[in-house]
């Protein structure tokens, strides 16, 4: 296997280097052809003179718990390290983030280049990072490119730039065609047995999986399970918020007239949230596990086929739905659905065009040769390698038509539902937590930048049930179920950063506790006792005090926001 895929590489090595020296005599019929390339194909030579020399620095990533892996084992790291000799060594989370980051904080030992996820304000303000800002001005003519509309909003107070986002958009704006976003799952099965209704509502949702279940009493299923752990327990949270017709904003729901920010965590949508949940534990359809699952176990239930519905991000629960794929059981696959609370709500699962500046990638105090670093993150950002990291290797995972549309055979298809496989080429390693342009970016030769936005390979992926589900709907993808989203320019609200150790940090963190720590106490209260448990809820987040200062600082910084991405 790993011989047959040298041979693909090094076949694919001349291809690309046949393209490239096309390229050189007629850039207008070459698809890969670069509207971005600032520093050519040599790694980012912009500072001086180049040098090749093998060298592998390490990467901790935060965001992700796949495994851990040396990138040039991998078929697109290869051809990085005979292009640049720069390896990364990936360590990927394993347990709590906090304990993690908090362990190199406290020792001041950092990898080379780390992706903090949601500790990454503690980064900064710990001094963990360097400043990119000279390094990007010497070295970094790509970077500049697509991260200089942005700068204003990555630069820190102190007028440094620590971390490199992964959502600068360039070109057109491309929505998913697939839900990468929230949604309420239900197995496909259910939605089959009672002959594909029309549901919107909170109510309609339950009640299918309740007919369901009743119906096939000793298949051991579940009627409905959550995700509390760590981070990651928006998963219980947010829907509250997705009920009552409102994107992903984070914390708050922002007035679209107003841009005032208000606090859900405490409103009565939270409160009816909860209360459906309380009724389906009583109803013995409420998974209790869903309070001390992590997330490796709670992905494990997902595939187990057991589950007949749960909320939650695709990108969260992806790998869970490829193993589904892979297993072969439709009827055991997710179909999602825009669910709200009433039946004249607007949903809006949906992402407006956004701009995440509160994650990202940075260079730290440890590295030990910065600027070989930032000259590989440049280098990472040519139209080329947007298309190596998203499409993979041409003649290996896609191809490109007489009219330069690329797309993937159905069984290129297949291959890349295999996990393994995608790990071997080093999509899963490559399309994201590096300096990137937002997959919902469009290539220069109007190709969709990420494969899943192309509506002709998102149809391919589709399985026959899917494509029976969705004709059965009046519909060809599942992002038309739900509806457009509506321009928000803030968006989104949670990528607004709190400064380490001030009151909002402080409030965020203490609000966190106290949810967390009451959302068994609501979900599994006793019957008849939700009510008082309610109340004891709004008496203890009345004394986290602090929530009318909370809303109108974000409100504040919604509207600089908004004049930012306006220019005035």
């Amino acid at each position: 296997m790993a011989k047959k895929r040298i041979l693909l590489l090094l076949l694919s090595v001349v291809m690309l280097l046949s393209i490239v020296t096309a390229c050189s005599g007629n850039n207008g019929g070459n698809q890969q052809s670069s509207g971005n390339n600032s520093s050519g194909n040599t790694g980012g030579n912009a500072g001086g003179e180049e040098t090749l020399e093998p060298v592998t620095f390490t990467f901790f990533n935060a965001g992700s718990s796949r495994q851990d892996v040396l990138t040039s084992d991998t078929d697109i790291g290869a051809l990085y390290a005979e292009e640049t000799g720069v390896s990364f060594q990936i360590e990927h989370l394993v347990g709590d983030v906090q304990t993690k980051i908090g362990t190199m904080i406290a020792g001041g030992e950092y990898p080379d280049v780390l992706v903090a996820d949601t500790e990454i304000d503690k980064v900064v303000e710990a001094g963990g990072f360097i400043d990119l800002t000279d390094l990007i001005e010497q070295y970094g003519p790509n970077i500049k490119k697509v991260y200089g509309p942005y700068f204003d909003l990555i630069t820190h107070r102190d007028g440094s730039i620590y971390f490199l986002p992964f959502s600068p958009q360039v070109g057109e704006y491309i929505p998913s065609p697939v839900i990468d976003q929230g949604a309420f799952w239900i197995q496909q099965r259910v939605l089959k047995e009672f002959n594909y209704p029309k549901i919107k509502t909170l109510d309609e949702y339950f009640d299918l999986i309740r007919q369901y279940a009743a119906k096939y009493p000793n298949e051991d299923l579940v009627g409905f399970t959550s995700l509390t752990h760590d981070w990651r327990y928006f998963a219980m949270t947010n829907p509250a918020n997705h009920l009552a017709g409102y994107p992903n904003d984070g914390p708050v729901m922002v007035d679209m007239n107003t841009l005032e920010a208000d606090d859900w965590h405490n409103n009565d949508e939270m409160k009816r949230w909860l209360k459906s949940l309380n009724d389906l534990y009583h109803d013995g359809l409420f998974d209790e596990t869903s309070f001390v699952n992590n997330y490796d176990q709670y992905l494990a239930k997902l595939t187990s086929g057991k589950v007949l519905g749960y909320f939650d991000y695709g990108w969260q629960v992806n790998q869970a739905s490829q193993n589904l794929k892979i297993a072969g059981d439709s009827d055991l696959e997710y179909f999602p659905l825009p669910i709200v609370f009433d039946a004249n709500i607007k949903d809006q699962y949906l992402d407006p065009e956004s701009f995440v500046h509160n994650r990202g990638i940075g260079i730290t105090k440890s590295a030990k040769d910065p600027e070989r670093i930032i000259k590989f993150f440049d280098y990472m950002l040519t139209e080329e390698n947007q298309i190596r990291n998203q499409w993979g290797i041409q003649g290996l995972t896609y191809e490109v038509d007489e009219n330069g549309r690329f797309y993937r055979t159905p069984e290129q298809i297949e291959k890349l539902r295999d996990n393994q496989y995608k790990q071997d080429v080093g999509l899963t390693y490559f399309e994201y937590y590096w300096p990137m342009w937002a997959q919902s970016s469009t290539l220069s030769d109007g190709n969709a930048h990420s494969p899943g936005r192309q509506p002709e390979v998102a149809q391919l992926d589709f399985t026959d049930a899917e494509r029976a589900a969705l004709e059965a709907y009046g519909v060809q993808t599942f992002s038309e179920m739900f509806s457009e989203s509506d321009p928000r320019p803030w968006f989104p609200a949670w990528s607004i950063a709190f400064e380490q150790g001030s009151q909002e940090q402080i409030y965020e963190q203490r609000r966190e506790d106290l949810v967390k720590r009451f959302l068994p106490r609501l979900t599994l209260a006793d019957a008849g006792k939700f009510d008082s448990e309610w109340e004891t809820y709004l008496s203890e987040f009345e004394k986290l005090g602090y929530t009318a200062q909370y809303e109108e600082y974000l409100s504040t910084k919604l509207k600089e926001k908004v004049a930012a991405v306006s220019g005035e």
